[in-house]
């Protein structure tokens, strides 16, 4: 795992929720405010946790020979941290508790970015983690609670669509100022 949790100051993959929503909110002027470094994110719950502590083990399980990469393109302000990588392919690993897993708009956002980061494939390892694991992080894979979900690079998507807003937050985050949807 990567252990700088110091999100001031560049975008991750998993903010490009925030970066492609509306950015009038109070949920986005405080996630501005993290990336500014005037407020300091702590936030954490059983289940971050619990996805983290099996994010190596599910890895492991699988053979994946890179853990951990990250990718930094300074002139975009962009830190991407992979969590699992071979010659060709990017490992996203999801956990969940709910019946049924979906790769939802969020998930395959983020895994467009890492695609653009680290020029090559992505799919998501969903894991689904069953009660007990919540408690015991030391249980073993287990293989029938895997799923596998290839992700498709959208190249349009990140051109036309990502790159143009991160370009202006990085403007934005580099002048220490706030930005504004209209001035795009």
């Amino acid at each position: 795992m990567i252990h700088d949790t110091d999100r001031r100051g560049w975008f991750g993959a998993s903010d490009t929720v925030r970066v492609m929503g509306r950015w009038d909110t109070q949920s986005f002027s405080q996630w501005w405010a993290v990336k500014l470094g005037v407020l300091r994110e702590d936030f954490s719950s059983l289940a971050m946790r619990t996805g983290t502590a099996y994010e190596h083990p599910i890895l492991k399980y699988l053979g994946v020979p890179v853990l951990d990469r990250q990718i930094r393109v300074r002139p975009l302000r962009l830190r991407v941290n992979l969590d699992g990588e071979d010659a060709g392919l990017i490992t996203e690993v999801k956990t969940y508790g709910t019946p049924v897993f979906r790769v939802t708009r969020p998930y395959w956002m983020q895994c467009q970015v890492e695609m653009y980061a680290a020029r090559k494939g992505c799919r998501i390892v969903a894991y689904r983690l069953e009660a007990e694991d919540y408690h015991n992080w030391f249980r073993p894979i287990d293989p029938e609670r895997l799923s596998f979900w290839p992700v498709e690079y959208d190249r349009t998507w990140v051109e036309m669509a990502y790159l143009p807003r991160l370009k202006y937050l990085a403007q934005c985050l580099k002048r220490g100022g706030w930005p504004r949807e209209f001035d795009l």
